[in-house]
């Protein structure tokens, strides 16, 4: 009996020291482990900068696994500024359509091409721009060299760059 009430004294008096210390700790604009479920349920909590605050963020994302899911979808108080998911799916489009992306690029024309154009961020009203010079560029984008959907889409990106009217349209720069 007196082991269990000595663990209840220490438990109390460990919580106690970090509520003290949290409450002692001078504010700082640094407000800890960055965003998710965690940011978000103690971000009221004075002191964001103590190991306290810090480490309730931490565990309370890691439970949860919260950060992860906010960062990799903008949400939970995360910044996304999508670049990486957006190249990520021109990459996934161009690798799983590579065959047919060749064919529509040899006629200037098609759905697996427009698709294509839309994830890379060309505007519907500058596509036939985009259509024209994967035709008039085929051989250097496709049967040139390496023929790789990577290296197809590094290819299209760098042509884009140059491209006097879709370098100032496209959203992959």
């Amino acid at each position: 009996m007196l082991k269990k009430v000595l663990m209840a004294s220490l438990a109390v008096a460990f919580v106690g020291m970090q509520v003290g210390m949290v409450m002692a700790a001078e504010g700082n604009p640094d407000t800890g482990p960055g965003c998710g479920l965690g940011k978000l349920a103690w971000q009221n909590y004075p002191h964001q900068k103590t190991i306290a605050v810090q480490t309730m963020e931490a565990t309370t994302n890691g439970t949860f696994y919260s950060q992860t899911f906010g960062i990799s979808s903008g949400t939970s108080g995360c910044t996304n500024d999508g670049k990486f998911w957006a190249q990520e799916k021109v990459n996934v489009f161009a690798a799983l359509n590579f065959e047919n992306l060749a064919q529509d690029m040899a006629q200037g024309q098609g759905e697996h091409l427009t698709s294509l154009a839309t994830l890379m961020g060309i505007p519907a009203g500058q596509q036939p721009a985009f259509f024209a010079m994967t035709q008039e560029k085929y051989a250097s984008l496709v049967t040139a060299g390496e023929t790789s959907p990577v290296a197809l889409v590094k290819a299209l990106n760098d042509a884009v760059a140059t491209h006097p009217m879709l370098a100032q349209v496209s959203l992959n720069k």
